[in-house]
């Protein structure tokens, strides 16, 4: 899979769930409300399954396009908040975005995974749920370290207390 360096002014990460073979219509009407981040934005969803795009700020959106079956659960187990007056949006729950996070894989990812273990603190977090559902993805991108990897983040922040 192709990465993609960080676009600066980066936003936020979404999924839209489109099943597998559903995606094209969800890119279409996403494509004429923000701008794409590169001219062959459409091709490489299709591909890559994430929809680059920018607001009309400059900030940058990362749309996932979800499938899988963890992709479903995350979905189920996510949260209805009030983000702002009047405004609710679905959040996931740090499990799932650990696993979204470690997954994904690039260097600002595992920034993010840190930052959730911190704020959500280690003890407080289903770690053997967050294994059942980031075994299989690794697996499937055959990259069994990005575990070895979440595992010592937890031993880390376990052994200081979470500081």
């Amino acid at each position: 899979m192709e990465r993609t360096p960080l676009h600066k002014g980066r936003g936020p990460d979404s999924t839209l769930l489109t099943g597998f073979g559903g995606e094209e219509p969800f890119i279409d009407v996403l494509l004429t409300h923000y701008t794409p981040r590169r001219p062959e934005a459409k091709q490489f969803a299709m591909v890559n399954r994430v929809l680059l795009l920018e607001n009309s700020r400059g900030l940058g959106i990362d749309v996932a396009l979800g499938a899988l079956p963890f992709e479903e659960l995350a979905v189920r187990r996510s949260t209805m908040v009030e983000a702002f007056p009047g405004v609710k949006l679905r959040f996931c729950s740090p499990e799932d975005l650990i696993v979204m996070k470690a997954f994904a894989g690039r260097d600002q990812d595992w920034m993010d995974v840190r930052m959730t273990i911190v704020r959500s603190g280690v003890e407080k977090l289903d770690w053997t749920y967050i294994r059942e559902q980031l075994t299989p993805l690794a697996e499937v991108k055959e990259e069994p370290e990005i575990l070895d990897r979440l595992e010592k983040l937890r031993q880390r922040y376990a052994g200081d207390g979470g500081h």
